[in-house]
């Protein structure tokens, strides 16, 4: 019988490594886990995943590859189930924009709703503009205008 294999998509920094490495300490004493990390130019992830004890050193793999993950997830033969994880801080164009990670993927996460209490504007309303402009005014950053 072939392995489950779950692949989890998203773009840079939006938290697919730290998903992975939560995933790996819930379900590694339930299944029998390896993880496979794909990174452009490093093995960054790999090193993330083994230094914070998510599986054992030779259980995790780290691959590097010539992919740009922001513009498409890997290709859906390589997985069984597909994750796509965008961010609260990475705006709105992501999940209207699409793609085949947003509008293939068999479960969208969006990640870091920490940070949504943060967002302190709607620039389209100027929502918070104002808050964002006594900020600024407070912390004397800012010259008077010269008077005409």
């Amino acid at each position: 019988m072939p392995a489950d294999r779950v692949g989890i998509g998203g773009p840079v920094g939006s938290g697919k490594t730290t998903l992975l490495e939560m995933l790996c300490k819930a379900m590694r004493d339930r299944y029998d886990l390896v993880a496979i990390t794909n990174d452009i130019y490093t093995k960054e992830d790999q090193r993330l995943l083994t230094v914070s004890g998510a599986l054992p050193a030779e259980r995790i793999m780290g691959v590097e590859s010539g992919g740009d993950n922001l513009a498409a997830t890997f290709s859906p033969e390589l997985s069984d189930l597909t994750i796509y994880v965008i961010d609260v801080a990475a705006g709105e164009k992501i999940p209207r924009k699409g793609g085949p990670g947003i509008a293939k993927s068999d479960l969208l996460v969006i990640n870091k709703t920490d940070l949504a209490p943060y967002v302190m504007t709607n620039l389209k309303t100027l929502s918070g503009l104002n808050d964002v402009v006594a900020f600024i005014e407070t912390k004397r950053m800012l010259r008077p205008a010269a008077v005409q």
